[in-house]
């Protein structure tokens, strides 16, 4: 006989006869495994086998929190399985026990042909999850490149470029706002380029004094200065045969604008307080969020180390640029966190979403991550919705804005117009300094109506 097993069940129960009500009634394609320990049934849910578990907590004397805490684990262990708990604790807990992440709350002594309706119904559900959740996965995987994510048509022709310079040694310079992911596109450069498997240095110039700087970028000798108290290989040693990505290049002084210059010209490094220069091979990548330009014009960056860097310039889009883009990105960054944090995947209402596009975002593709993550960890329940937002960022949205007017207990319209026509009128007439004939015409009404609405406000 062919065997229709689909899903596999674990019941942990204390209780034998629940064991054989539910093997009894329980359909064809479901096996049934009975647990001896929750030790044992954490350990098979991470193994990945179970497709369900029916949990029975009907110990009366057992503690409320224990029962939930054992469902969390239960959640945590494994994302994806169907829970289904029987209890006979308080009324009023099931909620409670739900939100820990129990699919169904059910009844202890409930028929168990009931057991197996939700057990379908669960399967059923996390079966369609699942199902989106690869469809979405399939779609991201179409718009990502590297670790950038977005399908925008500015993006798309990062994408291009990226694809057009990683096979060479090129220097490039990569431009755009802070936080739009200038390192990830000198990542993809590398990842995509005979490169790949070598080292990647990356330096932030902004994030050292002027003072260490240059020790940092070409090392030094023992002794070369005081506190040198043994030799030190820089960031451009240690890049040998691959990448150093400069960022914020536009920080450093002019002094050592001068020395990087050298060792983009001669291809070799002297470290400080060294006797000779070391041949290195490396390719070059810097980024900046300065107009570099208008810093040559001003004498604050030198013009021959401008065109040196600025050979290839490719121009990542700020966020508020990237039509269609933030949905994915939201996608993207809920998935990295919840799975980071082993948290259940969590949904992003569609409000929420509409009202994330209508931002602008002026720290970009950093402040969107940013706040998912915060959302990912504070908001409560399954779904992120808009009362999970921080309050700048709603009234900024201009999809709030019928909220804001409106709220959901309603308004009188005629106190609101009411209100409305009585500050209109107040305003006219002190900025006519009280003349009823002059604020007529700034509010261009006849001057029979300016007395009639003045005696009806009382102004």
């Amino acid at each position: 006989m062919t065997e229709t097993v689909q899903h596999q069940v674990a019941v942990l129960a204390e209780n034998s006869a629940l064991h054989s009500r539910l093997v009894d009634a329980l359909a064809p394609d479901i096996r049934w495994l009975v647990v001896p320990s929750t030790g044992e049934l954490l350990l098979r849910l991470k193994a990945g086998d179970i497709t369900a578990v029916v949990l029975d907590l009907q110990n009366e004397n057992g503690s409320t929190e224990h029962a939930i805490n054992l469902v969390q684990s239960l959640r945590t262990a494994s994302g994806d399985t169907v829970l289904i708990v029987l209890t006979r604790l308080k009324r009023g807990l099931g909620g409670r026990i739900k939100a820990a992440g129990a699919d169904e709350v059910l009844p202890w002594n409930i028929d168990a042909k009931e057991v197996q309706n939700a057990l379908q119904r669960g399967l059923a559900v996390r079966q369609a999850e699942i199902e989106q959740s690869r469809a979405r996965e399939q779609a991201l995987g179409k718009y990502c490149f590297g670790e950038l994510v977005g399908g925008s048509e500015p993006m798309r022709r990062v994408y291009e470029a990226i694809s057009r310079v990683a096979a060479y040694s090129t220097t490039v310079l990569i431009r755009g706002e802070s936080g739009t992911g200038k390192e990830l596109v000198a990542r993809a450069i590398l990842a995509s380029g005979p490169r790949g498997d070598k080292p990647f240095v990356s330096v932030n110039c902004a994030a050292f004094p002027e003072t260490l700087i240059e020790a940092e970028l070409f090392g030094y000798e023992k002794g070369a200065f005081t506190g040198a108290y043994h030799e030190h290989a820089g960031h451009f040693e240690a890049a040998n045969g691959g990448t150093i990505f400069l960022d914020e290049i536009g920080s450093l002084g002019l002094a050592l604008q001068g020395k990087l210059l050298r060792v983009l010209e001669d291809r070799s490094v002297q470290r400080i307080g060294g006797k000779k220069a070391q041949r290195i091979d490396f390719r070059l990548i810097t980024a900046t969020n300065q107009d570099l330009e208008e810093m040559v014009r001003a004498g604050r960056f030198r013009e021959d180390l401008f065109y040196r860097i600025h050979v290839i310039p490719i121009f990542l889009p700020p966020l508020r640029e990237r039509t269609g883009d933030i949905p994915l990105l939201v996608d993207y960054f809920v998935r990295l966190y919840c799975t980071a944090n082993t948290i259940p995947m969590k949904r992003v209402d569609p409000d929420v979403v509409e009202i994330l596009e209508d931002y602008t975002w002026p720290g970009n593709v950093r402040e969107l991550e940013n706040l998912i993550q915060r959302l990912v960890l504070m908001a409560e329940g399954e779904v992120i919705k808009a009362k999970h937002l921080p309050q700048p960022l709603l009234y900024h949205s201009t999809a709030q804005q019928e909220a804001l007017l409106i709220p959901e207990t309603g308004i009188s319209f005629d106190e609101e117009i009411a209100r409305i026509e009585a500050a209109y009128l107040s305003a006219a007439l002190r900025r006519t300094e009280g003349r009823k004939s002059a604020a007529a015409a700034l509010l261009h009404v006849n001057p029979q109506r300016m007395k009639y609405l003045c005696r009806k406000y009382d102004i």
